[in-house]
Parts: C-alpha cells; structure tokens; sequence
C-alpha cells in the first residue's frame, strides 16, 4: 500500500458495513453513509486499488462439505533453504488452506480440513512428510472454533 494512502471516517464506516456483511449492495451502504451510491462506488474501488480491500468471500462451514476434522500443524524444515521449495509442494495440497511463515520453533504453521482423522493421518504421512526438506511436524487438533472474526474495524 503507498503510504501516502490516507483512510478516512468515511473509508471506515464503509470497512466496517462491508466486513459485517461483503454482499451489502452499494446503495444501501450509501444511504447508511448519507453519500451517493458513485461515492461508494469509487470509494471502494479505491481502497481495492490501494490494497486495503483484498477481496471479498463466502465463509463456508467446512462440516457442512464433509471435513470433519480441522488440525494446525508447525512444520520444521531441515534448513531454511528449502523454505521456497517446500512451499510450492504444499500449495498443491488442497486440504492446506493456510501456511504462516512464523518465528518461535516452527519454520510454517499450516492450518488444514480433513474428512476425517484417518484422512489427517494421509496428509500428514503421504503428502506432507513426503515433501522433500521437511524433517518433522508437530499436529494440533481443533476441538471446536470459539472465536472467528474479521479485524474490528473503528470510525
């Protein structure tokens, strides 16, 4: 983002209506902001342009399309040479739906949806400890997810 890129009150209040609920039509949010709905418009397209805004998505209840079990695993590597390398295998996994490149005692922490445990347990065996320059991983099992939400947003 260029630094010079200011966000104001208005920028905010919009942020805020949109990461309560991304499929608010413009001219809603509009009336809400007491602005046109072209100021949305163009409000938004500049926060896009600049960054701020990354995209928008539907959450999707994992359970709902069968994935069961939901695990965190730090991932130590053999040396940090191979970070590059180890992250273009994993991103061919589709059941990593997130990687952290951390401090602390892990090199990555990926966050990953199975069917079930059996399934974790091919993953973490066939896929990812077959991925040359990982030398071990340490698993987390989710129980339930207590906290879920966007970044607060304040104007």
């Amino acid at each position: 983002m260029d630094k010079s890129f200011q966000i104001d009150s208005l920028d905010r209040k919009i942020l805020a209506l949109l990461v309560k609920n991304a499929k608010t039509p413009f001219l809603e949010v509009a009336k809400m902001c007491n602005v046109s709905g072209s100021a949305i418009h163009q409000r938004v397209n500049r926060l896009m342009q600049a960054g701020v805004i990354t995209g928008a998505h539907f959450s999707i209840d994992p359970k709902k399309l069968g994935l069961q079990t939901m695990a965190y695993v730090g991932v130590y590597l053999e040396n940090a040479r191979v970070f590059n390398d180890v992250l273009k295998e994993m991103k061919t996994i589709p059941e990593i739906v997130q990687c952290h490149y951390t401090t602390g005692q892990y090199s990555m922490f990926i966050k990953v949806y199975t069917r079930d445990n059996s399934h974790l347990k091919e993953v973490l065996s066939d896929k990812l400890l077959s991925i040359p320059g990982i030398s071990r991983t340490e698993t987390f099992m989710s129980l339930e997810v207590l906290i879920d939400k966007e970044i607060p947003i304040e104007f």
